[in-house]
C-alpha cells in the first residue's frame, strides 16, 4: 500500500478524537491512491492563477468553469495584462459565466494589485482577504494553495462532508453553523501541508460525497460516517432558509434602423449590472403580446412608422434568486429611435459587447439577423 506521505504525520496535530484522525487519515489516503480529478489549476503555486479560478469557480460548474479559465489565462497570462485590459474586452470573454459582479470584482482587484502593489499578489490571508470580490473560502484557498498558509477553506462541499460525517444538525446557512463549520475544519486541517489537505476534501466532496446519490458504498469514511451508520445521508446537511425565487418577465423590443440597433449598458444595481441590452418592458408576470403591442410602453418606443419584423419564442433563465422568462418583439423602424441611456449600434460594434445569456441565447436562434 502506497501511504501519503504526509498522513503519517498526521497525528502530529492536535485533533480532538478517534473519530477526527480516522476523518483526516482516510481523507488523505484517498486523496493519494483514488483520487484521479485532473483540473489545469491543480497544484498550482502562481496566486494570481489561484485566484482567477477560484473567482471563475464561484457558482459554477467545473466543467464549464474550465474552458473559461484557459482562455483567460491564455489572454491575461500576468495580473498586470488583466490589468490593462480594456472593460468591455474582460466582460466579453466573461459572457455566458453570469454573476457578472464577479468579472466587475475581477478587473477593480487586478487593477489595485497592479497599481498599488505594482504587480505582487498578497501573501498572507488578512491582505488577501481585504481584497475586493474575495471572502474567506477564497482567501483561505489562495493562502493555502500558493503558500501554503494553515487556513482550512470551508464552501458547500466541505460543510455537506462534515456535516454527513460528523451528524452536525447545525443549519448550514446560519451564523452558528458558518462559525461551528469553520471552526471544526480548522481543527481537522493538515497543518503541515494544508493545500494538499485543502484540495482533498474539495475534491472528495465533488466526486464522492455529492449533493446527490454520493458513492456511500465506495466511501473510505462510511464506517465513522453518522450519516451512513444511521442511514440518513438524505438528512444532511441542514438548511435554516429555503430559497423563494422571484419570478420577472422581460418583453425586449428589438429595434433595428438602417442595420443598427438600439442597445444600453445595464448600469443600475440589479442583475446584469455592465452588461448591454435592448429596450425593455418588464413585468411582474405573464402577459399577452397583443396586450403588450397595444400597451403604451410600447407606442412610446415603436412610434406609428415601424414594421414588425418577427415575435420570439418564450425565453427562460435560471438564476439564483430569480426567474427570468420573456420574449423578444423585433420591428423595424423607419426613422432613427432616441432612447434616453441607448445608442444606436452596428453589428460589427455589438458584437464587441458583453450580453447576459437570455440575450446571447436568442442571438445564437436568430442567426440570420445578427
Amino acid at each position: 500500500m502506497i501511504i501519503n506521505r504526509f498522513a503519517v504525520n498526521i497525528f502530529s496535530n492536535s485533533m480532538n478524537s478517534k473519530k477526527d484522525r480516522h476523518f483526516s487519515k482516510n481523507l488523505l489516503l484517498w486523496d493519494s491512491q483514488l483520487n484521479k480529478r485532473l483540473m489545469p489549476w491543480k497544484g498550482e503555486k502562481d496566486p494570481y492563477k489561484i485566484w482567477l479560478s477560484e473567482i471563475i469557480l464561484q457558482q459554477t460548474r467545473v466543467d464549464q468553469g474550465m474552458e473559461y479559465y484557459k482562455r483567460y489565462i491564455k489572454k491575461y497570462p500576468t495580473i498586470k495584462k488583466l490589468a490593462a485590459a480594456p472593460e468591455t474586452e474582460v466582460f466579453k470573454l466573461w459572457e455566458g459565466l453570469g454573476y457578472y459582479s464577479r468579472c466587475k470584482n475581477l478587473i477593480a482587484t487586478a487593477r489595485f494589485i497592479a497599481d498599488e502593489l505594482d504587480g505582487k499578489f498578497p501573501d498572507t490571508y488578512g491582505s488577501i482577504l481585504k481584497l475586493k470580490g474575495i471572502g474567506p473560502y477564497t482567501a483561505a484557498a489562495i493562502a493555502s494553495f500558493a503558500y501554503n498558509l494553515p487556513y482550512a477553506v470551508v464552501d458547500g462541499n466541505v460543510m455537506r462532508v462534515l456535516a454527513r460525517y460528523f451528524g452536525i444538525s447545525t443549519a448550514i446557512d446560519s451564523s452558528a453553523g458558518k462559525e461551528y463549520f469553520s471552526s471544526l475544519a480548522n481543527r481537522l486541517l493538515a497543518k503541515n501541508e494544508p493545500a494538499l489537505y485543502n484540495q482533498a476534501i474539495m475534491d472528495f466532496g465533488a466526486t464522492v460525497c455529492k449533493p446527490q446519490l454520493p458513492l456511500c458504498s465506495q466511501c473510505v469514511l462510511k464506517k465513522e460516517c453518522t450519516a451512513y451508520q444511521e442511514n440518513a445521508i438524505e438528512k444532511y446537511p441542514v438548511k435554516e432558509n429555503k430559497l423563494v425565487k422571484k419570478e420577472r418577465w422581460f418583453y425586449y423590443v428589438v429595434v433595428s434602423y438602417r442595420n443598427a440597433y438600439v442597445v444600453k449598458k445595464r448600469t443600475g444595481k440589479d442583475i446584469w449590472q455592465n452588461l448591454h441590452e435592448f429596450i425593455l418592458i418588464e413585468e411582474n408576470k405573464q402577459v399577452d403580446i397583443k396586450k403588450i403591442l397595444s400597451g403604451n410602453a410600447f407606442k412610446k418606443i415603436a412610434g406609428e412608422n415601424h414594421e414588425l419584423v418577427s415575435i420570439s419564442k418564450k425565453y427562460k433563465q435560471q438564476l439564483t434568486h430569480q426567474t427570468i422568462q420573456g420574449y423578444f418583439i423585433h420591428i423595424r423602424s423607419g426613422k432613427k429611435i432616441v432612447a434616453e441611456g441607448y445608442e444606436l449600434m452596428g453589428k460589427s460594434e455589438m458584437s464587441q459587447l458583453a450580453f447576459p445569456k437570455f440575450i446571447t441565447t436568442w442571438f445564437e436562434d436568430e442567426k440570420g439577423i445578427f
